[in-house]
């Protein structure tokens, strides 16, 4: 209960800020949108880029944890495809789309301050690594995915160039890139520059909790909610179970086992929905996916930080 009280509690109460906010029109609609261009497009790339230019890559980048941790998310991403398909008679490009939700968690809003919060700021080397794949890899397969399906379906051959320009029109994808770029080289910053980056990225995570609590303030759990209640399921328990069963398996570290399961056990995040409202299919189960799974974390976080060691 304490874990629950001094970790989980504190970030969840910043997206309530949010959400009450924008609710009791305390926050327009407009200004949240404000909020979530500035954290997604700058102060989320500045803390990605800042991460990754001072990550030890040879530490950091563990085949076995990432190996665990996306064979998992591979696994959802799956196994969202053939529900959405087979269980709820959804067509292929809607079946993708929740697909995606069950491949995306939250790994920077939720996964991080939570594994921040619970294990310190020391232990978050998994976190980056992790993160640094997370959405050109995501962002990859679904996108590629998706233009197969519809090229298939519109009797053409699916565009590399469609798929390449929607990944790096993407500002995460670029700072991480570019974080890397800058770590690999080995070009040392101007402490000014640096320092304004590093304070840009500081601004990340509250801003962004603040903005995902207005941002779910405006949808309603609505349209089939037998799938999004199995997209919660695929999220929260078994792309989780997956991953720890590997990390246990394959030798992994505790610290990094505990930064990867919990990524693993965050719902999915807006990125879902940004996903499904980009192709224009699942838009409704996107949205009550995010909405109901963020809720339910509140209590599923808590029952994974006891469970871990």
């Amino acid at each position: 209960m304490q874990a629950l009280l001094n970790v989980i509690l504190p970030v969840f109460i910043v997206i309530g800020f949010g959400y009450v906010a924008v609710w009791r029109t305390w926050f327009s609609q407009s200004g949240v949108d404000g909020v979530m261009v500035f954290a997604q497009k700058f102060a989320i790339p500045c803390l990605l880029f800042y991460a990754m230019v001072n990550l030890d890559l040879e530490q950091g980048f563990d085949w076995r944890l990432l190996t665990s941790f996306y064979t998992g998310a591979l696994s959802g991403f799956a196994l969202g495809i053939w529900g959405a398909r087979y269980l709820f008679k959804r067509d292929w490009q809607d079946a993708v789309a929740i697909g995606f939700c069950c491949l995306f968690s939250n790994s920077l809003l939720l996964g991080l301050p939570i594994t921040e919060r619970a294990y310190g700021a020391g232990a978050l080397t998994a976190n980056f690594a992790i993160i640094a794949l997370h959405s050109p890899l995501c962002y990859g397969v679904g996108i590629t995915v998706m233009e197969v399906v519809r090229a298939c379906e519109n009797g053409v051959r699916a565009s590399l160039f469609n798929v390449l320009k929607a990944m790096f029109s993407n500002a995460l994808i670029v700072g991480i890139v570019l974080g890397l770029a800058v770590n690999l080289i080995g070009l040392p910053l101007p402490a000014p520059l640096s320092e304004a980056i590093a304070l840009l990225g500081r601004s990340a995570l509250p801003a962004a909790l603040f903005g995902l609590g207005g941002v779910l303030a405006q949808y309603r759990p609505q349209g089939d909610l037998r799938i999004a209640l199995y997209v919660c399921v695929v999220s929260l328990a078994i792309h989780p179970v997956i991953t720890l069963i590997l990390t246990s398996t394959t030798g992994v570290s505790v610290d990094a086992t505990r930064s990867a399961v919990i990524t693993a056990a965050m719902a999915p995040g807006v990125n879902a929905y940004i996903f499904a409202n980009m192709y224009g299919r699942a838009q409704r189960v996107a949205a009550s996916a995010v909405l109901i799974a963020t809720g339910l974390s509140v209590v599923t976080a808590w029952m994974w930080l006891n469970v871990l060691p």
